[in-house]
């Protein structure tokens, strides 16, 4: 699907959403506005018939992260037997697509499907729940939440949001983006003028670059017209969708502000209680199981994008190592400033970089040398 079908197919609904889709990140550094029409028919849980709506950020043409929802509430409904039914909203359908928090907070709507790090204009530590600049990669932040102490600190979080979380989907890591020049030295980031907005745009900030923030479908224009200098989004294939390779060919990697962005389904704390103890098993499965199969569907379908977009003359290229060091330089002591500032952050973070050194460690002996060399061998 080229650009223009993309935008005309999704319609207004889907233009809104593709202002917020993960790697996206449409500025949110102002909290999103309390949805301004009347809340929608509550909930039914009548004997035993239970209607939940969800809210999503994400656009229906983007099927891999907005179908996440989709294969929750699908899942929902077949382990309850038709007894537990979720029906899965558009951006602007209900509200906004960057009101969710605000609507599940509020109880307009029962549960949202969103980035997180959409929100993290009311608190810096939103952030850490999607993904933050050289954070953990997506099975480590798994591991984080299921096995670690991820999960426990975030719900601490969230209870003053009268919001319940959910693991709900990984993109991975992502590509860094497309870019009109090559970034041959640090000197070259000095005044480019890129679309990435939200909490990465802070480091960019720090390394002379000018975030601009652009709505999702006028991207392509500010690139055809030099407007901007690069863009960035999720990864092969979604950008193929966008059709960026038509007017920047310069395909960089890795997306070192998204090294595994997930996605959260975020459930109102009233009505996830209101729940029998078996509704809740079935929430809980559900989610997970959405968490798995997102994941799975962007690795299997990021693989033959990228053949395409090579062979319609995508270059492919890494951010030199003097590019990498200073993000990281930059993005540690902007850490180390929230930690002094905010008690949510520092809360969170202590724990979240333990973990990551550890990780680190380990992957350093298995993951990363297993697939550096799997990578390097001609099967």
């Amino acid at each position: 699907m080229d650009r223009r079908s993309l935008i005309a197919t999704s319609g207004l609904v889907g233009v809104a959403g593709l202002l917020a889709a993960c790697g996206k990140k449409e500025e949110a550094a102002a909290p999103a506005a309390a949805p301004a029409a009347a809340p929608a028919a509550p909930a039914v849980q009548t004997g035993e018939t239970i209607r939940w709506r969800m809210t999503s950020s994400f656009p229906k043409a983007l099927d891999t992260i907005h179908g996440a929802a989709d294969v929750f509430a699908k899942k929902v409904n077949e382990m309850s037997g038709g007894k537990f039914s979720v029906t899965v909203h558009a951006p602007g359908e209900l509200v906004p697509a960057l009101g969710v928090v605000d609507a599940v907070q509020q109880g307009t709507v029962e549960a949202g499907h969103t980035c997180p790090y959409y929100y993290f204009g009311k608190d810096d530590t939103f952030a850490m729940g999607t993904a933050i600049p050289f954070g953990l990669n997506s099975r480590q932040l798994t591991a984080w939440y299921y096995d670690g102490n991820g999960l426990k600190l975030f719900r601490e979080f969230y209870d003053q949001y009268n919001i319940v979380n959910f693991p709900g989907g990984n993109t991975g890591a992502q590509m860094g983006g497309w870019f009109r020049k090559e970034i041959n030295t640090l000197a070259d980031m000095k005044g480019l003028k890129m679309r990435v907005g939200g909490f990465a745009g802070k480091v960019m900030s720090r390394m002379g670059a000018v975030p601009q923030n652009i709505p999702g479908g006028e991207i392509y224009q500010a690139l055809e017209k030099g407007t901007i200098d690069a863009t960035e989004w999720i990864g092969p294939y979604d950008d193929e969708k966008l059709g960026f390779q038509k007017v920047a060919k310069n395909y960089y990697y890795p997306g070192w502000w998204e090294g595994g962005a997930q996605v959260d389904f975020y459930i109102n704390k009233a009505a996830f209680n209101a729940l029998s103890t078996e509704n809740k098993a079935i929430v809980e499965t559900a989610a997970s199981h959405a968490h798995t199969m997102m994941q799975a569907m962007y690795d299997a379908r990021n693989p033959a994008a990228l053949k395409r977009l090579v062979a319609g003359g995508a270059k492919l290229l890494p951010f030199p190592k003097a590019v990498m060091d200073e993000a990281y330089k930059q993005s540690m002591a902007l850490y180390d400033e929230l930690s002094a500032s905010n008690p949510n952050w520092k809360k969170i973070y202590t724990d979240y970089a333990a973990f990551r050194k550890d990780q680190n460690l380990w992957f350093r002996f298995t993951e990363a040398r297993f697939d550096s060399y799997m990578q390097s061998a001609k099967l």
